[in-house]
């Protein structure tokens, strides 16, 4: 088993106790919750904290932006003024320079602002991602069991890519454009009042426009996000099962579900989004067109009257351009806005899902155990509301024996050896390993000395070596290959292309299952585990490869208290102890040749043909 990181562990330790009632995993995904939260708000902004410094600085480049959008129409009417108007070259050619070295300001103070918010949006993601994925690794079997990859796969990836937009372009920028649109009304009171009522009269429609944009916004952008997640949900699954997809025949059937349903849903979903935004921001263009025409007819007929310059008109037609720019990127930024929320929410929703089995507060560490097993009166249930799948078992497994637990399916065999691992706590009773119950030691003492070989063999993307080496990586390259040797697997490995250093796909699909199981008893016995844990271990390996490590489990189970889920009952006639169970129950316990002279359930799937 691999062996947690300590500051993980106090991570855990300290982490508030579970709520009585434990949310639905489904609850992630909730559709209600997506308008305007301050609580998600003030946990994205907590995430600014450690970058004060850079945020201090983008806002202050920020302002060198500002003054150059809010200052450039007053300096080029004052051009035409003094110098077009009066002839005068040299006046002209001082409001051209100005106006150049402002706009090269407000370059520079841009590109400090995106630079310093890039960075820190991109550090920021990566403590999201980071505490996801810390998170994640702890939740339960039942969680995983019940929550597609794909959709951990959009958290942790679509909906984190959201928070960057936002701290990259958003929260400086909306304070930009909010100090932009403040700047260029005060700066056309100042200059002329009855042309800025034709502004603010625009800026009220423009404001009732925003408002029922935002209503229907805000549904469609959190149907988008659902969609994503369905469809990365889905090519998950697809691409995973590509196998059996092509063994079946199903890749037409997969692909007219995919376009008619998953992919049809995420069309419509987008279409939809990009229709509403396509009535909102048009409007906005036509409300400009319209305003920019009501200033030239009030403005014309002051300056035919003398009222103002020329100048003045051509500033606050320049002014009414510029005004619409912070109006349109606000409300871009109104969109991103919805998809933060929506998308913070299901981060959060996440990353606050209460982790099941943890440590108790004063859960204290296992010491090197000898490996004396027992079930102590023990019930167990999945749900609260679900039928009992363990009954009062009561089982005392001595240290170095080895137990072979038999049975059909759903008579709570792999639930015995779950509860051994602590993937579950009990719901009555107690599982103890010599007389230290399991819910008072820490699961990193616990699983350190505890190996296991699981059916589905789960090899990960890298090198044959580094596989075998996964649960203890400590090991030198010499007592891998001395692993590998006792197996069997060594000859094999050995002729692959680069052996021990080959690199494998992850799954390890360039294997065969035979050779990825074999791997997964060199990973066993390379960590050397108290407890040894065969769940249908050699289920899928051919009986030429079983006969070569018959004499290799031998050496495996030799000194550890092992338990072994099997599959065909042949292989575990030499087990010290074997248990027959039956919904939930011990119905008979003994040797093989005891059980055999019973005559009872076991004699009978033995005899089986």
């Amino acid at each position: 088993m691999a062996v947690k990181d300590k500051a993980q562990d106090e991570q855990i330790k300290n982490q508030k106790a579970a709520p009585e009632e434990e949310p639905s995993i489904l609850d992630i995904d909730d559709k209600e919750q997506i308008g305007f939260d301050w609580e998600i708000t003030q946990r994205f902004l907590s995430y600014l904290g450690p970058h004060r410094r850079k945020l201090g600085i983008a806002i202050f480049a920020m302002l060198f932006s500002v003054f150059a959008n809010v200052s450039g129409p007053p300096l080029i009417g004052w051009a035409i003024d003094e110098g077009i108007r009066k002839r005068d070259a040299n006046i002209v050619a001082l409001g051209v320079f100005a106006f150049v070295v402002i706009q090269i300001m407000g370059f520079i103070g841009f590109r400090i602002q995106l630079g310093n918010m890039a960075e820190t949006g991109q550090r920021i993601i990566q403590t999201l991602r980071d505490e996801l994925f810390d998170h994640v690794q702890y939740l339960s079997i039942e969680f995983f069991a019940k929550y597609e990859a794909g959709r951990l796969i959009a958290r942790v990836i679509s909906d984190v890519n959201v928070v960057r937009e936002a701290i990259t372009f958003a929260v400086v920028g909306s304070i930009r454009e909010i100090l932009m649109l403040a700047g260029i009304i005060i700066s056309m009171v100042l200059i002329n009042v009855q042309l800025t009522v034709v502004a603010v009269v625009v800026l009220i429609v423009l404001g009732v426009i925003a408002n029922f944009w935002r209503i229907y916004a805000r549904k469609a952008y959190l149907a988008v996000s659902d969609s994503n997640a369905k469809v990365n949900a889905e090519l998950s699954e697809a691409f995973n099962g590509v196998k059996v997809t092509q063994a079946f025949d199903r890749q037409k059937y997969n692909h007219n579900r995919f376009i008619g349903d998953i992919n049809f849903e995420n069309r419509e979903a987008n279409i939809k989004a990009s229709f509403i935004s396509s009535l909102f921001f048009p409007s906005i263009e036509l409300v400009g067109g319209v305003a920019t025409g009501a200033l030239i007819f009030v403005g014309g007929t002051l300056v035919i009257d003398g009222n103002i310059t020329v100048g003045v008109l051509l500033a606050f037609i320049l002014y009414i351009n510029q005004f619409f720019f912070p109006i349109r990127m606000l409300a871009q930024r109104y969109n991103l806005f919805q998809a933060v929320m929506a998308s913070g929410y299901k981060i959060f929703k996440l990353m606050d899902f209460p982790i099941s089995i943890r440590d108790e507060q004063n859960a204290g560490e296992l010491p090197d155990i000898e490996g004396n097993v027992k079930f102590d009166d023990v019930s167990f249930r999945y749900t609260e509301d679900g039928e009992m799948v363990l009954k009062n078992v009561n089982l005392n497994v001595p240290a170095g024996s080895t137990v072979a637990f038999v049975g059909h399916t759903g008579a709570g065999k792999s639930t015995m050896v779950k509860l051994i691992m602590r993937f579950y706590d009990t719901t009555s009773g107690m599982v103890t390993v010599d007389d230290h119950n399991l819910k008072e030691v820490t699961q990193n003492s616990l699983r350190r000395q505890i190996g296991v070989v699981p059916q589905d063999t789960n090899l990960f993307a890298g090198t044959v070596m580094e596989n075998i080496r996964y649960g203890r990586l400590n090991a030198t390259d010499e007592e891998v290959v001395e692993a590998a040797k006792a197996v069997g697997a060594h000859q094999f490995i050995s002729e692959l292309e680069n052996g021990y250093d080959s690199d494998i796909m992850e799954g390890g699909s360039v294997l065969s299952t035979g050779q990825r199981q074999l791997l997964a008893f060199a990973r066993a016995l390379l960590a050397d585990p108290r407890v040894l844990i065969l769940d249908e271990a050699t289920s899928n390996i051919d009986t030429q490869t079983e006969r070569l490590i018959q004499t290799a489990l031998e050496r495996l189970l030799v000194g550890r208290t092992s338990f072994v889920i099997a599959h065909r009952l042949s292989t575990i006639t030499s087990a010290d102890m074997i248990v027959v169970m039956d919904h939930g129950e011990i119905i008979e316990q003994g040797t093989h040749q005891e059980l055999l002279d019973l005559q009872g359930v076991y004699h009978k799937l033995f005899t089986m043909v």
